[in-house]
This record gives C-alpha cells, structure tokens and sequence, in this order.
C-alpha cells in the first residue's frame, strides 16, 4: 500500500515557510537600516544557534553515527563560509535588498553554466532558454540600479563633491555578488558529487556546514566585536520591564525566522513533489521582493519589473513546472480510470 502523504504537515510546512522566510527577510532588511555592516554578526548567531539545534535533533547529542566523513564536508564548509560571509559583505556597497533577492535567484544560471564547464552536462532548449530569460532580468535590473548611482555619482553634494565613489563601490559590491553566486553553484556541483556517493543526508550536512565553520568566525573577531559594540548601543526598547538594544532584537528575530525557514523547506522536500516545493520556494522569493519594494519604499522602475519578470518567469520555466502539472493531471487521471 502506497504510503499517503500528510496534508496537515505538508501544509503547516508551507504556511511557515511563508511566515519564517518572508519574516526573515523583514528583519534582515531592518538590521541592514540600523548596520550596513553587521552581516558576519548576524551569519555568526545563526550558525551558532542552528549548530546547537542540529546537535541535540540531528546528531543527537553526539551519540548519532554520522554517515559522510566529515573530511568529505571540509570543501563544502569552505564554499558555504565565503558565500555567505560574501552575500552579507555586499551590503556595505550600497547594495539595495531588492537587487541582493534578485542576484539570488540567479542560482540556476550559475549552476547551468558550472555544470557545462565542470561536470559537462548537456541540456534541453527549454533550459537553455529559461537560463538566458534568468541572464538577462539580472543584467537589466543591475544596469537600472547602476544608472540610479550613476546618477547620484554625477549629482554635486553640498560640500562640493561628487558620489563617483559611491558609484565605484556599489561595483565593487555587484562584484562580490557575481563571485558569491557562482561560488554558491560550485558548492552545490559538489553537493551533488557527495550525495551521488553517500546518499542524500540533508539535515546532517545542513548541520555541519553551520558547526564546521565557526572556528573561521575567529578571523573576523575585530568586526564581530566592532558590531557588537554598535548592537549595545543601539536605541533600548523595553521588553516586560527590560531595556534591550533593538539590533538584538532585529538578531533575534532574523536568527528564529531562519530556523523556521530552513526546517519547513526540510519537511516540505519530505512531504511534497519537487513541483510543490519549486512553487512554494519562487512565491516565497516574489512574495519577499514584493515586501522589500513597497514596505520599505526600495527604488523599482520599470526597468527593475521587466528584469525581475524575467527572472521568476526564467525560474519557473527552467523548473518545468507546466510539464510537471501536465504529469499531475495524467497520473491523476489514469488513477481515476
């Protein structure tokens, strides 16, 4: 007898996928406004707190067998600790969080052209063109947002200088995007080499590419504690009686809606087709752009619309999800027969 899925699971997962993702990033959004630059603060207490849930509820308190060698996840550790500390960084080049969700969703065209160089794998039209729509949004929603600080750099501030150098450094953080994305493709070219060997292991990989990384956080101990001075000092707001700095607040919030995130994506893989959780994943990625733009007053042209149409419409095509729901309905139609 076929096993039947949990809908009451299956849809508590996609509710709190929508809930914790989309909250995540509000708060991210609200501590990037208070501290351009505390995104290895926030990576740090994520990979801290997510480590310590892992180590009780994945490895058991340590009394668990692990089933990849651990040496087998130094490489994806190394992958996963620049690519974030990278994503985070591009914040202090007067990177816009709209810009930063569409970079990243340019995953699949990283992975695409990885794929052919490294591995050599060969693909469909459709995929093909689904990678050049993805391409193109990214560039035109990138040469919208350069031409807005290109205008501010040619604009004449009050003290007599120009923004050129607000300019050079929003470069310098599409630089450091472009490097994170293709990075991010790399490592999971090299997922897959692992999985292919061991079998796949979710929640045990998510774990040690959180853990295996904090020792690194040693290297960046000076910004740590610069930001955790700035956190301290941040406006006090009052919880039951005690004055809290808002940014550990904002910390607070960010590191248990990621939490949330990373485990309702886990059971959704679980309980739901791939077609589902393809769906649920690019409306969480729209619904947190839609977020961005109007509830924090983030600058969209038009330009910026055409691009990022491109970019959902390039991922659901690259995703096959109208061949998908084709399959659906004539599984579901030989059953009825």
């Amino acid at each position: 007898m076929a096993v039947q899925p949990n809908y009451l699971k299956a849809g508590l997962a996609i509710l709190f996928v929508m809930i914790g993702c989309c909250s995540n990033v509000i708060f991210l959004e609200l501590l990037v406004k208070e501290d351009p630059g505390c995104g290895n603060l926030i990576n740090f207490c994520q990979f801290l707190i997510i480590s310590l849930e892992g180590f009780v509820t994945t490895l058991r308190c340590g009394t668990k067998k692990i089933a990849v060698p651990i040496r087998e996840y130094i490489t994806m550790v190394v992958f996963f600790f620049i690519v974030s500390t990278c994503n985070n960084m591009a914040f202090n080049f007067n990177i816009s969080m709209t810009l930063h969700l569409i970079f990243r969703a340019g995953s699949l065209m990283a992975n695409m052209i990885l794929g052919m160089i490294i591995m050599h794998k060969r693909y469909n039209t459709q995929r093909y063109v689904s990678v050049a729509m993805i391409s193109l949004g990214i560039a035109i929603c990138t040469i919208a947002s350069g031409k807005d600080m290109k205008d501010k750099a040619d604009a004449v501030v009050s003290d007599g200088s120009t923004g050129f150098s607000d300019y050079f450094w929003w470069s310098v953080g599409i630089t450091i995007l472009l490097g994170a994305l293709f990075l991010s493709a790399r490592m999971g070219l090299y997922q897959e080499v692992l999985y292919a060997k061991y079998g796949k292991h979710p929640r045990e990989a998510l774990f040690f590419t959180h853990f295996l990384p904090l020792p690194g956080y040693a290297l960046l101990m000076t910004d740590l504690a610069q930001h955790i001075k700035l956190a301290n000092a941040s406006a006090p707001v009052d919880v039951l009686g005690v004055a809290i700095p808002i940014v550990w607040l904002y910390i607070a919030g960010n590191v248990l809606t990621q939490c949330c995130c990373i485990n309702s994506v886990f059971v959704l893989t679980t309980e739901c087709a791939s077609l589902t959780v393809t769906l649920v994943v690019t409306l969480r990625k729209f619904i947190s752009l839609i977020v961005s733009i109007y509830y924090f007053g983030n600058p969209f042209t038009v330009a910026h619309w055409f691009g990022t149409f491109l970019v959902f419409a390039g991922t659901i095509l690259y995703s096959d999800i109208p061949g998908l729901i084709r399959q659906s309905r004539q599984k579901a139609a030989k059953k009825a027969e």
